[in-house]
């Protein structure tokens, strides 16, 4: 039986901060940069740990997720190509409360603790654009737990889809009911309800295992004001991604092809 391909490696400036630097500080960090893969469900790092490396996704999704004594756990954060992860590393607090997880398969590029501590001691571009970022992601962990306390399950439904289509450039999602519950802690029932509406009314598709987005500004003007305030933050601190969207950039829409029962397991 033949192995299956290894993911070929992309040009690390598909990730937005890598793109951002100036030619000298990016040729000097090249050779440090290795390319790995993200595979679904993969716990890059749990709450505590001494994080050993600095991740720049070129694609996929990474969710920072905070759990409770009890078992109970919710995403706090998403993470694409427009980021990094794993900024206790130049914070200075050497581990985060939260874990993150490898939401949507994907591939990015890491550079090692000792290497990043080296390049934000020079106070250079790299330190100034992991500064912003991390200011983006602050902004963003704080609408979700406003979001999560004040919104309905649908808004909140609808602000994930967004955010995630967003980071895959994409309109079609794999994902469970069952791994979205997870994130958005809540019954998978409600997630079936909430998903089913807006099947309904023609905003999504579901399938077995996938979810595609068929109307894009209904869904903008169904989600709550979160999704617009963290674009916002995104937009002023951050530089445009290099696939060509910024967070809440409308995304080619497919056509309808008629609603039917939420089917997304």
């Amino acid at each position: 039986m033949s192995r299956p391909a290894k993911t070929v490696p992309g040009d690390p400036r598909q990730n937005s901060i890598l793109a951002a630097l100036p030619a000298a500080d990016y040729q000097r960090l090249l050779p440090a940069l290795e390319f790995i893969e993200m595979p679904l469900g993969w716990m890059m790092s749990e709450s505590g740990d001494h994080v050993s490396f600095l991740h720049f996704p070129v694609t996929g999704i990474v969710s920072l997720i905070y759990e409770l004594e009890n078992g109970a756990s919710s995403e706090v954060a998403l993470v694409g190509n427009e980021g990094l992860v794993g900024v206790s590393i130049f914070m200075g607090g050497d581990s985060m409360p939260s874990s993150t997880v490898v939401q949507s398969a994907g591939t990015a590029y890491r550079l090692s603790r000792k290497i990043m501590k080296e390049e934000f001691a020079r106070g250079g571009q790299l330190q100034h654009l992991a500064l912003l970022y991390t200011q983006a992601l602050i902004a963003q962990t704080s609408q979700t737990a406003v979001c999560n306390q004040h919104h309905s399950l649908d808004q909140q439904l609808c602000r994930w889809l967004l955010m995630s289509a967003d980071r895959l450039h994409d309109n079609k999602l794999v994902v469970t009911q069952e791994l979205i519950a997870t994130l958005l802690g809540v019954r998978r029932e409600s997630v079936t309800v909430a998903a089913s509406k807006l099947q309904k009314d023609g905003l999504i598709k579901g399938s077995r295992g996938r979810i595609t987005v068929l109307d894009r500004p209904a869904l903008e003007e169904r989600v709550c004001e979160c999704y617009a305030s963290v674009n916002a933050e995104y937009a002023r601190l951050l530089p445009p991604s290099k696939a060509g969207r910024r967070p809440g950039h409308s995304l080619r829409q497919e056509p309808h092809p008629g609603s039917r029962p939420a089917e997304v397991e």
